[in-house]
């Protein structure tokens, strides 16, 4: 049994440089000013990939050089994406994909300036392509909409935003600590699925292939489901949201490619 079911996104982090009111877990404002241009989520991501890497006790990522054909894999997907044309921030953002192995732990999670992270517990517990695609997608597009500073400034203030852009390391530990349990509000979680669709319609996967993890869950009947589905949206209305914006766009993308999928994860 998974010990660790986290995804509070299912999760990442990204700095909003822009400014206005959106809506929180409970329907109360975000935090929508910020002082931060893109600039600076190339910098502080940087800075969080480092110290991320620097934890393999925390982070035990595996290493690219041995596991060559895992990551020839992982970014073979991310770069289908990032083909669509619909990343804004294709050419600003490191996009770089890191595994980190850790088979009871259900989730991934980006950084601000793309720094994508998936465990094997996610990777092992999804059934196909389309469905870690769905997933990518949805990650890569909280930190391509940059939603998290909003969720940041109103957690841990803007002045730890500040100093972890300068480097302080307790700062950037903070932050560090802070993404993983991030929980974006209901708006931006809607956002980033929607966004995911529409990455996915310009593929042959199916645009909908986000909507697999949820209906595992829903399948498996838990009586006590994931904590971050007590603050996020239902997990039945983000499956139906899926399934519709797919339908509305008229994507007819169909391939799973679920052996190759298999193949993938008998590597870990």
């Amino acid at each position: 049994m998974f010990k660790k079911v986290i995804i509070p996104s299912f999760l990442s982090v990204a700095l909003l440089a822009s400014c206005g009111l959106g809506k929180g877990g409970n329907d109360e404002p975000d935090a929508g000013f910020t002082v931060f241009p893109v600039e600076k989520d190339i910098e502080l991501g940087a800075q969080v990939a480092h110290q991320i890497e620097s934890n393999p006790a925390e982070y035990p990522i595996l290493d690219s050089a041995s596991n060559v054909e895992a990551y020839r894999y992982i970014y073979a997907i991310r770069d289908k994406v990032l083909a669509t044309g619909k990343v804004e921030h294709k050419d600003d953002f490191a996009w770089q994909v890191r595994i980190i192995k850790d088979d009871e732990t259900l989730n991934a999670f980006c950084t601000p300036g793309g720094y994508i992270y998936f465990y094997t517990g996610i990777i092992k517990y999804l059934d196909d392509e389309s469905q870690l695609a769905g997933v990518m997608g949805h990650e890569m597009a909280h930190a391509d909409l940059r939603h998290s500073i909003r969720q940041m400034q109103k957690t841990m203030g803007v002045q730890v935003l500040l100093s972890a852009v300068l480097g302080d390391e307790s700062a950037l530990g903070q932050i560090t600590t802070g993404l993983i349990g991030l929980k974006f509000s209901r708006s931006h979680e809607t956002e980033a699925d929607r966004k995911s669709v529409a990455y996915l319609c310009e593929t042959d996967w199916p645009a909908d292939g986000g909507a697999g993890f949820f209906e595992k869950i829903a399948a498996s009947g838990s009586q006590t489901p994931p904590e971050f589905m007590s603050t996020h949206p239902s997990p039945d209305n983000r499956i139906e949201n899926y399934h519709s914006w797919a339908t509305d766009l008229g994507c007819p993308g169909k391939a799973l490619y679920k052996e190759k999928y298999d193949a993938f994860k008998a590597l870990f």
